[in-house]
């Protein structure tokens, strides 16, 4: 008998939901197109330093729980309104999540949190959260980890992420030529800015790569190139924030010839990966805005209802509210955090110089 030379190592294969079988379970209303079209225009327009408000990325490190993931939007629908004159929000709905060596990869992945791994009731539950937020009028922000995925959730993301484990990765630069939405790409772990420089170059041109379409059928994927990349610093084996890190980097972004746009992670490396780091680096971002360095576009904080985090131990067990990965701060340190940059922004005149 010939001995197997094919997926030796492959256990099954599971076929998948379509992504125009799932959108058509679960479609988007006017409201929620309306809300996408919109943030995307406004994120641009901010790329574009036309619109003059600093973008805002806030949200749980990691969506596992729908109550509290929709409780968190309600929230920061009522703040925003209170602060769009200086601050454009949008809610972080992280749905995938990059894991070093193993663990809990999101809830796509695994959303019933036990090493099921329903994929296809995790599209479900993605798409089913990422409608009822934006009918709520919340844009909604995400970080794209498979290639497959976008064709299943992007019409319901505002802004993109491509992290810092995969920005050196060719198929997620293809990937991102391709997106309909801005995408910022994260400095690699190391801290090297090189590597995602040579991202926002690849992602700004047109690619040709394998992918699939609505129907899940497997195409040669032809993009035009992303004019709306930019860089997030996320820091590396030291932070990369403060004036002296963003100042370098405007140097390799004008060596190169690209648009001087910079969103600061406050969390990740900036923070030494502390919750109660990103405070500070938050107001340091701030205060180098109010000094007048135009370049700072925006910010992103890992917030959750309430602060730090907790193990993945007993699902039964979980505390409401609070996350499973990274450690985030709590509901009441994101309002303060907002409501008194805008207060200085406002004092300073900064946004309007």
């Amino acid at each position: 008998m010939m001995k197997k030379i094919d997926n030796v190592n492959v256990d099954s294969f599971i076929p998948l939901i379509s992504p125009k079988e799932l959108v058509s379970l679960y479609p988007s209303s006017e409201k929620v197109n309306e809300t996408v079209i919109n943030a995307r225009t406004t994120i641009q327009r901010i790329l574009s330093h036309e619109d003059k408000r600093l973008l805002v990325i806030s949200g749980p490190c990691s969506i596992h729980d729908e109550k509290s993931s929709l409780e968190y939007a309600e929230r920061l629908k009522r703040l925003s309104e209170k602060v769009d004159d200086i601050f454009f929000i949008v809610m972080r709905v992280y749905l995938e999540k990059p894991r070093t060596i193993t663990g809990w990869k999101g809830l796509i992945n695994d959303p019933f949190l036990d090493d099921t791994h329903d994929m296809v009731e995790g599209l479900k539950k993605a798409r089913s959260i990422l409608l009822k937020i934006n009918e709520l009028g919340v844009p909604a922000a995400t970080e794209f980890l498979d290639p497959i995925t976008p064709q299943y959730t992007s019409t319901l993301i505002s802004w993109a992420a491509i992290g810092a484990r995969t920005i050196e990765s060719q198929t997620h630069r293809e990937m991102a030529s391709g997106l309909s939405m801005p995408v910022g790409l994260k400095n690699s772990t190391d801290g090297s800015l090189v590597t995602a420089l040579n991202a926002l170059e690849a992602a700004r041109t047109s690619q040709s790569f394998l992918g699939i379409d609505q129907n899940g059928q497997t195409c040669i994927v032809n993009t035009v190139g992303n004019p709306w990349v930019h860089i997030v610093l996320r820091g590396g084996p030291r932070p990369n924030y403060d004036p002296v890190s963003i100042d370098d980097a405007l140097s390799q972004l004008n060596a190169r010839c690209l648009p001087e746009n910079i969103l600061v992670d406050c969390s990740h490396d900036n923070s030494g990966k502390k919750h109660k780091g990103q405070s500070f680096v938050w107001k340091n971002v701030i205060e180098q805005r109010v000094d007048g360095n135009k370049a700072l576009i925006g910010l992103m904080l890992e917030s959750h209802l309430f602060e730090g985090k907790q193990p993945l131990d007993d699902v039964t067990q979980l505390k409401y509210g609070v996350s499973i990965t990274d450690e985030c701060i709590s509901w009441q340190t994101t309002e303060g955090l907002i409501l008194s940059a805008r207060d200085r922004l406002i004092e300073s005149g900064a946004l309007h110089m």
